[in-house]
């Protein structure tokens, strides 16, 4: 796999971004993952450099927990421009998914925010193919039932 580092620049900003909810910290821990990637040359030329970056981010955003206060920021929600009912689509969006299991929010997040595929997700995660098939259909079903149940269909 060829690994351009621009396109996983944004990829990794937006899972750190899901992990934290804060966007500032996010990026500092951007930053921070493709610093230490750097600093490991020898694991770059090794195999799965997409995997070990998310591995890096997933740690730096553990780390980032346990340092914090309990004094999340607010972040904006949506931009100016973006109309009412996107809004409200994108809050109902969002809610839903925080009401899965932490490990299929991350799943689809992956899969779909990333654009990862399914064999990119199973080196990052460590589960089978069969498993992060399972977790992204049961995650869908279930947004589907909850957005179904508030009239988002």
């Amino acid at each position: 796999m060829s690994l351009s580092l621009q396109e996983q620049y944004d990829k990794i900003y937006k899972y750190c971004c899901f992990k934290v909810k804060n966007t500032h910290l996010a990026e500092d821990l951007t930053q921070e993952t493709f610093l230490r990637f750097f600093d490991q040359s020898s694991y770059i030329s090794r195999g799965k450099p997409l995997a070990y970056l998310y591995t890096i981010a997933k740690n730096l955003c553990i780390d980032a927990f346990r340092k914090a206060d309990e004094q999340p920021l607010p972040d904006a929600i949506a931009d100016e421009g973006a109309g009412l009912k996107a809004l409200e689509t994108s809050i109902a969006l969002r809610e839903a998914v925080a009401t899965l299991p932490e490990d299929i929010q991350e799943i689809l997040l992956l899969r779909f925010s990333n654009e990862l595929m399914v064999k990119e997700i199973c080196e990052i995660t460590g589960l089978s193919r069969f498993a992060v098939g399972r977790k992204i259909n049961s995650g869908l079903k279930k947004l589907k039932t909850i957005l179904r149940e508030e009239d988002f269909s």
